[in-house]
């Protein structure tokens, strides 16, 4: 049965999968954590904005559209943010997220947002 689920995905709708993985992933802990450290060291224009969460997912939005554009032609520029497997057109979505997360790379990826986005709860709770 998924394999006839895949094997009937179209281009769009794989370069769709792969895009908003992309962005969830890899684009959007980078700009959440960048909104997060903004706020602890003290911007008060962050307090209750929702335009923050608007640009996170803005900025997410933009920064992996432009990994997916320019990082296959560009491997060298792009290689910590585009990640290939996640356009395998035959590969299910589950099968994509395992591919990527069985890789050393991105388990350290995974492991290093973990202890930050630890760290920084931790000092929030701590000052208040």
């Amino acid at each position: 049965m998924a394999t006839i689920a895949t094997a009937r995905k179209s281009r769009l709708h794989n370069a769709l999968e792969g895009l908003v993985l992309t962005a969830i992933l890899q684009s959007f802990p980078t700009f959440a954590a960048a909104a997060f450290l903004l706020k602890l060291a003290g911007n008060h224009d962050l307090s209750g904005d929702p335009g923050v969460a608007i640009f996170v997912a803005i900025a997410s939005l933009a920064h992996a559209m432009l990994a997916v554009t320019f990082g296959p032609s560009l491997p060298h520029l792009f290689k910590t943010v585009y990640e290939p497997k996640f356009f395998e057109a035959h590969l299910s979505l589950s099968d994509k997220i395992t591919a990527w997360r069985t890789q050393p790379v991105a388990s350290l990826q995974l492991v290093t947002i973990v202890l930050l986005l630890s760290v920084m709860a931790v000092v929030t709770a701590s000052v208040g």
